[in-house]
């Protein structure tokens, strides 16, 4: 349900507990109308791809310099902390001690990451109000690396969706209520391809809330896989979702703003019925045990400017990269900005949007 403040005191009632919204704004006995520009508000949401801190296992060589992960994302504390809801996907569950349940035969080429529990605070420094826990890695550590992950999370303030026993939040920020699920096609999470299942969650938050989120964990994964295909993606016998026509369902759904992530690289970007897509996020902030090479190493952070309806206004790219033995920083050569308007000039060639060189995203 979209809340227009000002005309009713109105209560909702969300997982049987009652959320009073008191309007700010009254039209009896005030002198003037209010201006309707200023009850459409102006939100910020900023979303970025993969994050995994560091893993211990197999060995403490793939923590990053000093165990202090803060240092991996240090230059965008700031850029993270300026909006009003922040999102990333946390590729791998936090736990200091535990026993692998994926197996690899061969960890130099089968990945398992298992992230230090105190790591998490680097993320409630810089900011993370919403975490897709829905990977292929979320489970490499089976149910007691979800559970602790889960409890640490909670306690830290962070909102998270996409597993199976916990699908999605509800977080109240200010005067605005956002709902945020998240999908993916591997074990134990909230699957891409049931899109009915997926469907009935959007439209039961999209019922409730002003903004809903929803982030997905698809498509194939590489350097040869940056386009938007427009049909489902099979890698290693998987089917990893048909990423268009999902993110286009859920914004038929109800869905405002759909963050994707997932083949580790940029793709392209849309705006479908006044609401935002991105196709991948890439790689944000991932030490040590990633492949960074060539257009794995570069991403693009996004900031998404809607209305309090959810409405998309414009948008911000802010182009970083990585290497294998660094944090994330602004990259200078910008090209995940680039990289974007190639993708979009081949794979939405009408699209409603336009991004400019600087990374500015704006309806034509």
């Amino acid at each position: 349900m979209k809340i227009f403040s000002g005309l009713i005191a109105t209560l909702f009632t969300v997982n049987s507990f009652a959320v009073a919204v008191t309007p700010d704004l009254c039209f009896v006995g005030c002198d003037t109308l209010p201006d309707t520009s200023e009850v459409q508000r102006k939100v910020i949401i900023t979303g970025v791809g993969d994050i995994m801190l560091g893993t211990s296992y197999p060995s403490t060589r793939y923590l990053p310099p000093h165990g202090n992960p803060l240092l991996l994302m240090e230059t965008l504390i700031d850029t993270l902390n300026n909006s009003d809801i922040t999102f990333g996907n946390l590729e791998g569950a936090f736990l200091d001690e535990g026993e692998a349940v994926k197996k690899c035969r061969d960890t130099t080429i089968c990945y398992l990451f298992r992230v230090p529990e105190k790591y998490i605070s680097a993320l409630v420094t810089a900011g993370f109000d919403l975490l897709s826990l829905a990977n292929n890695h979320f489970g490499d550590f089976g149910q007691q690396a979800r559970e602790r992950t889960v409890q640490l999370l909670d306690s830290s303030g962070i909102s998270y969706g996409g597993l199976v026993e916990y699908p999605w939040s509800i977080v109240r920020k200010d005067t605005m209520l956002y709902g945020f699920c998240a999908f993916a096609p591997n074990a134990g999470t909230v699957s891409i391809t049931d899109t009915v299942k997926a469907g009935e969650i959007v439209k039961y938050l999209s019922d409730t809330c002003d903004i809903v989120i929803v982030s997905f964990h698809g498509g194939a994964e590489g350097a040869d896989f940056q386009r938007v295909p427009k049909t489902e993606e099979i890698l290693h016998g998987e089917n990893r979702g048909n990423v268009y026509d999902f993110a286009h369902h859920m914004i038929d759904m109800g869905a405002d703003v759909v963050f994707g992530h997932g083949p580790h690289v940029t793709r392209a970007i849309e705006v479908y019925k006044e609401r935002f897509i991105s196709y991948s996020l890439g790689n944000f902030c991932t030490y040590g045990r990633f492949n960074l090479s060539g257009p794995n190493g570069i991403a693009p952070v996004i900031k998404v400017f809607t209305d309090s309806t959810g409405r998309f206004l414009s948008g911000k790219i802010i182009p970083v990269c990585q290497s294998w033995d660094a944090g994330v920083r602004i990259d200078p050569a910008q090209r995940a900005i680039h990289k974007i308007k190639e993708l979009m000039a081949l794979d939405f060639p009408d699209a409603v949007i336009n991004v400019s060189e600087t990374g500015d995203i704006s309806y034509k």
